[in-house]
């Protein structure tokens, strides 16, 4: 993370090419939001569209956090847990039916390093019902890659889902 306070005999280049100044904490500057909000939109189009998948844009070594009381609620030290413990096991609950993707991007805001993206995802599962959710993850960036997230989702409906069908 990019220190951006200002201390004897620091000068910040954003500030001198115009810019204005940055607050403390917030990450960078307004090319490097706009990127950031670039990497997380194109990822989520790409997953979307189904030319991608949304973990391209996770770190090895993120952490990954599910608020709420949901089954999957709990904090994951990496992207292969989050993928072993939460994304495969729910993919699998779609493996006969219509994969879940997003269906509509709500919004993208961005600052600094930080994305928020709000979101509805649906899907039908393996036993013919639908899944229809939505999510606002809270992600920070570093060099383009997601290495902080938090989730916050309907967990009564993840539940239902969860407890409904078995992985295929």
């Amino acid at each position: 993370m990019s220190d951006t306070t200002q201390g004897p005999g620091r000068h910040d280049p954003a500030q001198s090419a115009g810019a204005p100044p940055q607050a403390p904490g917030t990450g960078g500057t307004q090319a490097a939001t706009e990127a950031n909000r670039r990497t997380v939109r194109a990822a989520f189009e790409a997953w979307q569209d189904g030319t991608g998948a949304i973990t391209d844009i996770f770190a090895p070594d993120m952490l990954w956090r599910i608020e709420g009381r949901s089954a999957a609620s709990k904090e994951y030290r990496s992207r292969q847990q989050f993928v072993d413990e939460v994304l495969a096991p729910f993919g699998a609950r779609f493996a006969a039916g219509e994969r879940f993707r997003p269906v509509r991007i709500r919004s993208i805001h961005a600052d600094g390093d930080t994305v928020i993206v709000v979101w509805d995802g649906s899907g039908v599962a393996n036993d013919g019902g639908r899944y229809d959710n939505t999510y606002a993850w809270v992600m920070r960036l570093r060099d383009g890659q997601v290495i902080d997230g938090t989730a916050f989702y309907d967990s009564i409906a993840f539940n239902h889902l969860w407890g409904r069908v078995a992985p295929d």
